[in-house]
């Protein structure tokens, strides 16, 4: 018994672990950061990398332009056209510190219908504050999504800057790319 509650604890230390560093350069199999790719049409692609909120918009957008080129490379194709590009940002506040508590989760309910002057509450009451007095803090969050449809192609890259060398996006960029440790 002893020796599962240890397992569990470990188990839960690396999870958490894993979740305080930006995604790495990885298949989204597990879950839904890393990059993944949908075939179109034989020379034709969707490929999107997410990232989670600590990996900035920068190594998103070069994680997927290294995906193309590498999905380019796997499929026998020299080069890439990109169709379309776009990177959304999913932004949103998170609490800091411990300003939640579930142990007193009807104070608003009882504020709302008593009032901020009930004797209850005292003439001290105020609203930026949770009910210990605590200032609640909160910091932007920011998840980013990038995507592409990109357009394989055979022999010398044409010259138009929507076009890429696949060979030479994955030299170059491969020094930026990190992968899962471990693997």
């Amino acid at each position: 018994m002893p020796h599962l509650k240890l397992a569990a604890g470990l188990a839960a230390l690396a999870l958490l672990g894993a979740c305080a560093t930006a995604t790495p350069y990885q298949p989204a199999v597990d879950s839904d950061r890393g990059y993944s790719e949908q075939q179109i049409e034989s020379n034709r692609f969707l490929v999107q990398f997410s990232g989670n909120s600590l990996t900035d918009r920068k190594t998103v957008e070069t994680y997927l332009l290294y995906r193309a080129a590498e999905l380019t490379k796997l499929n026998g194709y020299d080069h890439f056209r990109v169709v379309r590009r776009d990177t959304d940002a999913d932004s949103r506040l998170v609490p800091v510190g411990g300003a939640y508590s579930p142990f007193y989760s009807h104070f608003a309910l009882d504020y709302y219908y008593y009032g901020p002057r009930h004797p209850y509450y005292g003439s001290r009451f105020d609203p930026r504050l949770d009910p210990w007095g605590v200032p609640a803090e909160y910091r932007e969050s920011t998840r980013y999504v990038a995507n592409a449809e990109i357009l394989m192609g055979k022999g010398e890259k044409p010259d138009d800057a929507a076009y890429f060398d696949a060979g030479q996006v994955m030299f170059n960029l491969g020094s930026n790319i990190m992968r899962p440790s471990g693997g």
